[in-house]
Formats: C-alpha cells, sequence, structure tokens
C-alpha cells in the first residue's frame, strides 16, 4: 500500500506570490487583472478589470505567474480556487499564486486538493476576523497537505480534470449555442429584419410590425414573486435536495441557463405554513434586487425567494421572454435604494415590452427551441459530471479510493 505524506504547504510549494497590501491602477484594456471576484467554482471567469500593459513589470515585482499556477482567493471569499491558464496576467489584492516543488507537489492536485473538503476545512481552521475572515499568509503557509507519490499526484489530478474538462467544454459549447440564438433574437425583434417588407405601426417602443403589441410586462405574463419564511426560525430551512429548490440571485448566478437546484432548501412544512407560490418548469425567473437583470429558466417546479420575479409563460414563449428579459435595459427602471441598485415588483410589472403574435412567437420557438433542447441536455450531463467529480473527490483526496497510476497516465 502506498504510504502518503503530510506536510506543511510552504515546504512543498517553489513559489508561493502574495499581492496583497498593494492597489493597482485598473483601467479598460490591458493586462487581465485576476480578482477574488472572478475565481468561482474552480475556474477563473473573464476578466473584466485590467492593468496598464505599461504598468506590468513594475506591478509584478513579488514574482511572475506562470501557466498551471494555483491562485486562491484568501478573503471575500475564503478559499475560492483555480488554475491559470494564461502567463500574461497581473494579481490583484486577496489572491494568493501557488507553484509547487517539481517533482514534489504537482499544481492540478494540490487545486483538487483545496477544492476538497478536507482543503477547505484546513482553510477555514486558520482563518481570522469578523465581518470580513481571511486567512494571513503566516497561517495558510502552516496548512498540511496530504499527498501520495507524484505519479499518483497527476494519476488522480487526470481522473478529476477529464470531468472538467468535459464540464468546461459543455459550457463553451452553450455559450456559443446561446450566442446564436441571440442573434436570431435581434434580427427579428431588434432589427425587425423578417418583417421589413411588412406594414408598421408607431407604438411607445417606436415603430413596430403590424400585430406586434405593446405594453406592461403584468399584460402579457403571470407574474409572482417569492418570498422568505421568517431567519430566525430555522426549521423553515433545509440543505436537503429532496425538499423543495428555493432560488437565491447567488443561485442565478452560479447556474447555468436552467435551473434545477440551489444552495439552500424549504421544507413541506415551510411550503405550506407560509403559503409560498410553487412555479412550473420553464418558468423564466429574473432577479430585481441588488443584481439586477440576471435571468434563468427553471428546468423543475421550484420557487425563489423574494429578489427574483417569476414569469409564468407558454412553451412558445419561452425562448422569446428569456431574450426579452436579458437584454432589457434596466437602467431606464431606475432605482428605489440610494444604497444599492434595485426597484421594486411593481416597476418589474410595469416594464413597457413588445410582444410578438402567437404566430411569430411559435415562428421563433421552432427555430431557437432546437438550441435551447442541446443546451440543456448539455447541462444535464454537466450536472451528472459533477456529482460523480464530487462524489470522487474526497475519496481520492484521502486516498480512500486506490487509483493506479500506470493504467490512468
Amino acid at each position: 500500500m502506498e504510504q502518503w505524506r503530510q506536510d506543511r504547504l510552504i515546504d512543498i510549494l517553489d513559489t508561493l506570490i502574495d499581492y496583497r497590501g498593494k492597489t493597482p491602477n485598473k483601467v479598460d484594456c490591458g493586462i487581465p487583472l485576476i480578482t477574488a471576484k472572478i475565481v468561482k467554482n474552480g475556474r477563473i471567469d473573464t476578466p473584466t478589470e485590467f492593468l496598464p500593459t505599461e504598468d506590468y513589470n513594475g506591478w509584478m515585482v513579488r514574482g511572475f505567474p506562470q501557466v498551471g499556477d494555483v491562485v486562491l482567493t484568501t478573503e471575500a471569499p475564503l478559499g475560492e480556487v483555480a488554475q491559470l491558464t494564461d502567463e500574461k496576467i497581473a494579481l490583484a489584492q486577496r489572491i494568493v499564486c501557488l507553484r509547487g516543488k517539481e517533482g514534489v507537489l504537482d499544481n492540478t492536485y494540490l487545486k483538487y486538493f483545496f477544492l476538497s473538503n478536507i482543503g477547505q476545512n484546513r482553510l477555514k481552521a486558520r482563518e481570522t476576523g469578523t465581518t470580513v475572515t481571511g486567512i494571513k499568509q503566516s497561517e495558510l503557509k502552516e496548512i498540511l497537505i496530504d499527498y501520495p507519490k507524484i505519479d499518483t499526484q497527476k494519476a488522480i489530478a487526470s481522473v478529476l480534470s477529464s470531468l472538467d474538462s468535459k464540464i468546461e467544454l459543455n459550457r463553451r459549447i452553450n455559450d456559443n449555442l446561446e450566442q446564436q440564438a441571440q442573434a436570431l433574437f435581434k434580427a427579428w425583434f431588434v432589427d425587425f429584419e423578417p418583417f421589413k417588407d411588412g406594414k408598421f405601426v408607431e407604438s411607445e417602443l417606436g415603430m413596430i410590425p403590424e400585430g406586434c403589441r405593446v405594453g406592461k410586462a403584468e399584460d402579457f405574463y403571470n407574474i409572482n414573486i417569492g418570498k422568505t419564511p421568517p431567519r430566525k426560525e430555522q426549521i423553515w430551512f433545509s440543505s436537503n435536495s429532496s425538499d423543495y429548490t428555493w432560488v437565491s440571485i447567488s443561485d442565478l448566478g452560479s447556474c447555468g441557463r436552467f435551473v434545477f437546484t440551489s444552495s439552500e432548501f424549504l421544507t413541506h412544512e415551510a411550503i405550506k405554513r407560509h403559503n409560498i407560490i410553487l412555479v412550473p418548469k420553464d418558468t423564466i425567473l429574473l432577479s430585481f434586487k441588488l443584481t439586477i437583470g440576471r435571468v434563468g429558466i427553471a428546468g423543475t417546479e421550484l420557487t425563489t425567494n423574494e429578489a427574483i420575479a417569476r414569469f409564468i409563460t407558454s412553451d412558445e414563449n419561452r425562448e422569446y421572454t428569456y431574450f426579452l428579459l436579458k437584454g432589457y435595459n434596466y437602467e431606464k427602471l431606475g432605482s428605489t435604494s440610494s444604497i444599492a441598485t434595485a426597484v421594486n415588483s411593481k416597476i418589474i410589472k410595469a416594464m413597457v415590452v413588445l410582444m410578438p403574435d402567437k404566430e411569430i412567437l411559435k415562428a421563433f420557438s421552432s427555430l431557437t427551441k432546437p438550441y435551447f433542447d442541446q443546451i440543456l441536455r448539455n447541462e444535464q450531463e454537466s450536472i451528472r459530471l459533477t456529482i460523480l467529480r464530487d462524489t470522487l473527490l474526497p475519496k481520492l483526496m484521502s486516498g480512500e479510493l486506490k487509483i493506479n497510476a500506470t493504467e490512468v497516465l
């Protein structure tokens, strides 16, 4: 039986780069800046902040990252982890870059160690702070890492990476499919290309094809708002997925186009006791508080909190409504709060929207539904792969599940 070792992180690292205490000069384009807010769920989202190209060498005085290095968020939140796929990046505060000693610690294995419950628990055990918790560099260095021989590390990383690679491929395919469907939406309902030879009429939104209508959203949709049971009474809340899916804004941000599950659930008794409305599959979900404009499609019967409006619509109207809400200009709605961007449910229901006639909606759906059906299949496959990865991860990281490195590599 292979003997696993346990060492302090600092003893098996070649490099630790930490830019805490420094604030970069940010611009609209230049060298991508890796910030804590774009490191999520084992991957790095598209950067939205940049460092001036001419400032790069002057800023990166503490070390240059390399492809494959592990980046770890140190606070707000603590413990998000991913690997770099591009070395020409800059590191912001609240991010550290880790590189294992060659032949001792595989970087991809290290990423999965910190993604595992073992790694997360060891990070949390050394966090400090009250309002914002985080981990000091001195504490991070002392975290104990369990690891087998390098070949076994690479084999474990290969198994888990193959699952994540397929999940990432599905995500990219779905991005492309949505872009194709969105191009059709723009051609039909922004540029009105299929209707150019027909009659147009004046409306509140300008000239529109005859047969289309303009009105308040509530004129065309059954719109209702989610609900939260009393937070002080924990009996209404659950972490059991057999209870009712209860979607929050963060769930809309972390899921794909279709929403099947949530980070928190409501018990059956909560639904009855507080008269919480469940919405059917294919309901379009729209966030309208704090973060306005996140859109998702209910993949199953579910409910939401009060920050999400639910647009119940017909089958032929699903794709149109999804793009209508995703592309809506919410800035023109203003804000009902001086503290954060927010509107109320009355404003959402009174949004002025274009509604084509039923035959046009059917024709548009017939063209775009195949895209969404494929997106749905890909997302369902990714959910299955994620469950498999999350099942294997703790077993591989603890040594409970043995792996033959010669068969994998």
